[in-house]
């Protein structure tokens, strides 16, 4: 068998140490990540100009549209305010008691031998009742029955209009004094009649329906 000689031992195996060198193995290593930290970097600069980018373009856009934002809502406040004025008015009238109609129909009833010689009305906005009190005179063979005649007429002239109105006497008394009706002489008497009514009477509740029990079926 042939003897070989490799007289390049040495220089290959200082070739092999050198290349087995750890420092330099960590520089490599080293250098390796600084190319990664640099492109990441560049990465990351990338998105953020282009994150700026698109905010200067939201921000550009939203200077073109927030003037009209702003006095959209302006305008849309106005509109709710005139809105709400509205609506306080339309509550106002709806609700609003018009005395014009009431004492149309009080003069209506007043025959000559009635006289009335004060008037006075409420409105009791907290409860919705109207009261009205009318103080008079009334004349006539039967002055007491002259003064229900007029309590009845009035009861129902207003509630033609007023289902709820109550009419009742708050003093009937007959008087010493007479006075001329129609040429003769007649006694008097003194009556308080008082008026109430619920013009904007409040809906009630409807009561809950009673529930009907089937009959059992009763075997034959």
């Amino acid at each position: 068998m042939p003897l070989q000689l490799n007289l390049l031992h040495e220089e290959i195996l200082q070739q092999r140490q050198r290349k087995r060198d750890p420092l330099k193995l960590s520089l490599y290593a080293a250098i390796g990540l600084g190319v990664l930290l640099i492109l990441n970097y560049l990465w990351t600069g990338y998105r953020v100009l282009e994150s700026k980018s698109r905010l200067n373009s939201i921000q550009a856009e939203w200077g073109k549209i927030e003037p009209k934002v702003t006095a959209a809502q302006k305008r849309s406040d106005e509109l709710n305010s005139i809105i709400s004025t509205t609506n306080a008015l339309d509550g106002y009238v709806e609700t609003r008691f018009y005395w014009a109609p009431l004492l149309e129909k009080v003069a209506h009833c007043v025959t000559p031998n009635i006289q009335i010689t004060a008037l006075e009305g409420i409105v009791e906005d907290d409860k919705g009742l109207v009261t009205v009190t009318l103080d008079g005179v009334a004349g006539g063979r039967e002055p007491r029955g002259v003064a229900e005649d007029f309590r009845q007429m009035l009861l129902e002239q207003v509630g033609k209009e007023q289902p709820t109105v109550k009419v009742e006497f708050k003093t009937l008394e007959d008087l010493d004094t007479t006075v001329a009706v129609g040429g003769n002489n007649v006694t008097t008497a003194h009556f308080v009649v008082t008026v109430g009514m619920e013009p904007f009477p409040k809906a009630s509740a409807a009561p809950p329906t009673e529930r009907k029990s089937r009959p059992k079926n009763e075997g034959s």
